[in-house]
């Protein structure tokens, strides 16, 4: 497989220059911005798998960036802030990053990061093509892309991850801690509610009352399971 290509934002030429250099040691293909107007340039000549675009740009914001981008590509986007504010991390993940750095960060950890991100870009094995269907909730995993009444859901990569995880294990209740560690891929030190976020932005695409979810529901106490959609007309028992 070819290297991973990943575009790096940050106005910080210091930081910058040091995840460029990190990285490009670990045979991935690089490129760097110092600011949002030269960064949706490189993007688009390069088509990177993967961003790391820091919150504060001088002209632009990293939230504004990353939504801008992911609607022209599927691309991961790995952000960094200097702020470990949780208000911060959650409009973050609202806006479709897919991860979170806190400025400082050791390079072991950003190493860890970029390698959890890029693995769910790793092809499906037989198995895991089958489309999981529920009624009017179609997943399918090859072409990455879930469709409800026959309309596509806008779903980011962990998004993705996370509904097609659950999906796959209907009835079975999982902690919080279990989904970081199976969806997240890694020992994830942060605080568990990133799952609870990324649950709520699901619900507000594929639920119909978010009040009642009827597909992904909370396990007072535990975590949360996936449960089929009823057919249509047929009585609750």
């Amino acid at each position: 497989m070819a290297p991973a290509k990943i575009l790096v934002v940050d106005d910080d030429p210091a930081i910058r220059m040091l995840i460029h250099r990190f990285l490009s040691k670990q045979n991935y293909q690089m490129e760097s911005a110092e600011d949002g107007k030269s960064a949706l340039a490189i993007f688009e000549q390069f088509n990177p798998d993967l961003v790391i675009l820091d919150v504060n740009l001088p002209d632009a914001t990293g939230y504004n960036l990353c939504q801008e981008m992911q609607s022209r590509t599927g691309v991961f986007v790995l952000m960094l802030t200097s702020r470990s504010d949780e208000a911060d991390k959650i409009r973050g993940f609202s806006q479709g990053a897919d991860d979170y750095l806190t400025k400082p960060f050791s390079l072991g950890e950003l190493e860890v990061r970029v390698g959890a991100i890029l693995k769910r870009q790793r092809p499906v094995t037989t198995a895991e093509q089958q489309c999981l269907t529920f009624d009017n909730l179609v997943i399918d995993p090859v072409r990455r892309e879930v469709t409800l009444n026959g309309n596509i859901v806008p779903l980011t990569a962990l998004e993705f991850d996370l509904l097609h995880f659950l999906a796959s294990h209907p009835g079975r209740v999982w902690r919080r801690a279990e989904l970081i560690q199976k969806v997240w891929d890694y020992e994830y030190v942060g605080d568990q509610r990133v799952v609870d976020v990324h649950i709520g932005q699901i619900r507000k695409k594929i639920e119909i009352d978010t009040s009642q979810p009827a597909m992904i529901q909370t396990v007072r106490g535990v975590g949360y399971k996936f449960e089929a959609p009823s057919k249509e007309g047929e009585s609750e028992s």
